[in-house]
This record gives C-alpha cells, sequence and structure tokens, in this order.
C-alpha cells in the first residue's frame, strides 16, 4: 500500500511538473506574419517615438541626437527588484544587430527572446502584443538605420523565485493578450485608432494601472491612477472621472501632449517628461484620436 501511495505521489507529481513546463513555454509566432511586407521607414520613426523607445534605452538625460543611441542601462526599481534596460541599438555583438527581423517580431509581441527565453514584463510586450506586424516590421527597419553603440548589457537584479524565468510563461498566459482593454465603436475610426496607440504604442497602461500582488493589470481600474511601478510617487488618474481629467476636454489632452502644459497652466513633471516629448511628436491627427480615446474610457476612481 505505501509503495503504491508513493509511485501514485511521484506519478501525480511529475504530471504537474510536465504540465506546467508545458504551459510555461515560450510562444514564438509564425514568420508567414511577415511575409510579404515591406518596410516603411516613415513610419517606423512614427513608431518608435509613439512606442517611447527612446526613453528606457537611450542614456538618462539624453536630449536631441543623443536620444537615437540606445545602449540602454536604464534601472528601473520595482517591488519585484532592479531591472535593468538592455542594448537595443544595432551593435551586432552587445545590441540587436545580429537579429532577424522574426525574432524582433517575437520579442516585441511575445517577450521570447533569440534564444528562446522569456524576457521580463518590464520590457512591455503585455501592451506591445496589440501592435501589427506591419508597425513592428518598420520599427525594427527603422532602428536599424541608428547609430550602433557598443554597450554590454547589465544582468538585472531580482531576488531568487524571480530568476525563474520559466514561470513568466504562466503570467503570460494570464495576462498578456492582444485583444482589447475595453470595448469601443468599432465603426469609429478616430477612437480606434487612439485605442491601438495608448492600449498598444503607448502602453500608457503600464503605469496608469495599478497591478495586483502577481504584477498584472487590475483591469476593472484600467487607466485610474496608483502607485508608481518604481515604488516612489504615484501615477494620475487618466480616465474622465473626477479623480481624473474629467474636466479636461479633448483639445486639453491634445494640448498637453503637444506642449507639456496642463489645462491650470502646470507643466509636466517626473517620467511623463519624456513621455509626453515623444508624445509631442506624433500627428495631431494622432493626438485628437488619443483624446478621443481617454474621454471615451470608463471612468475609475483611484483605488
Amino acid at each position: 500500500m505505501k509503495k503504491w501511495l508513493a509511485a501514485s505521489f511521484v506519478t501525480i507529481a511529475l504530471a504537474g511538473i510536465a504540465f506546467f513546463w508545458f504551459l510555461s513555454k515560450p510562444q514564438t509566432v509564425d514568420a508567414e506574419l511577415l511575409s510579404g511586407l515591406d518596410p516603411d521607414l516613415a513610419n517606423g520613426e512614427l513608431v518608435f517615438w509613439a512606442g517611447g523607445c527612446a526613453s528606457c534605452h537611450a542614456a538618462e538625460g539624453a536630449e536631441g541626437a543623443d536620444k537615437l543611441l540606445l545602449g540602454g542601462g536604464h534601472r528601473l526599481e520595482t517591488p519585484f527588484g532592479t531591472f535593468v534596460t538592455p542594448n537595443i541599438s544595432p551593435d551586432a555583438e552587445t545590441g540587436i544587430g545580429g537579429w532577424n527581423r522574426n525574432e524582433f517580431l517575437n520579442a516585441m509581441v511575445n517577450g521570447v527572446s533569440p534564444g528562446g527565453k522569456h524576457y521580463y514584463p518590464s520590457f512591455p510586450y503585455a501592451s506591445y502584443a496589440r501592435m501589427t506586424p506591419q508597425d513592428v516590421l518598420d520599427l525594427f527597419a527603422y532602428i536599424r538605420t541608428l547609430p550602433a553603440v557598443e554597450q554590454n548589457n547589465e544582468d538585472h537584479e531580482l531576488p531568487l523565485p524571480f530568476r525563474w524565468r520559466r514561470t513568466l510563461g504562466i503570467w503570460k498566459a494570464l495576462f498578456v493578450s492582444d485583444q482589447p482593454m475595453i470595448a469601443v465603436d468599432p465603426d469609429d475610426a478616430i477612437i480606434k485608432r487612439g485605442q491601438y496607440l495608448v492600449e498598444g504604442l503607448g502602453h500608457c497602461g503600464e503605469c496608469h494601472t495599478p497591478r495586483n500582488l502577481l504584477g498584472g493589470p487590475e483591469k476593472g481600474f484600467w487607466l485610474a491612477g496608483g502607485p508608481a511601478p518604481e515604488g516612489d510617487g504615484k501615477i494620475p488618474n487618466i480616465t474622465p472621472h473626477p479623480d481624473g481629467i474629467e474636466s479636461w476636454s479633448e483639445g486639453d489632452i491634445v494640448y498637453y501632449l503637444e506642449s507639456g502644459f496642463t489645462p491650470d497652466y502646470d507643466s509636466v513633471g517626473g517620467s511623463m517628461v519624456d513621455v509626453q516629448h515623444n508624445m509631442a511628436k506624433l500627428s495631431p491627427i494622432d493626438l485628437e484620436a488619443i483624446a478621443a480615446y481617454l474621454k471615451a474610457v470608463p471612468a475609475a476612481k483611484t483605488p
């Protein structure tokens, strides 16, 4: 009887490990998604700024042309440990110069490295998962035109449980999807464009939506603000709630993104400075689309 129980326990344990291994396996996309697509460098530059690439991968305080030097090295302090942003310049040895476009697509929308390992969600692939293959290809082509930066990547500084990247497969199954965060009028092209920019490229929810104990977004508080991911200060509510931007018009939002000034003549601060500088490079139509979407999201009280 004891031998039977022991054998049963081992069998169940092995089955559980196998099931976990299956569920947590890094998922990749079919290379056919990029088949027949030609890169558009002008759109790639727009995607670069909308996606905020320079904010994390250029040097701290970079200005002007230095924002195009993507050697990484930013330290992101979070409750899960310290993440260090990597070199994504076209350097063949220390950056992504040796990557092909399918490897870049898998990194962006699936958070999977060319070596088949999970990336940590400090890289906002949970938002980029909504990007179109064309935008990913255009971004890759644009980055390849930028200067190569020879700078080695630093290791993340994480406590032991979070060093097991395989567990991220379960996290992705719970929290990563290419589906919209909220339902909007499918016939309203302006709001749909704004949704794509906010939920996808701009990854606004990564900071403006509070997170649960597992680090996943609290969907019921979409864009309602909360503690800063780095643990210092608070991120504002950007829903049309009294706690947020209820009193702002769509024109106010556009002006803020263009100029950095609120309707009360206060100026943008903190990490939003870089975001505003990036957004100011978008077209007026795209800024209007962002504003229309933000006024259309459900109003939510700041938790």
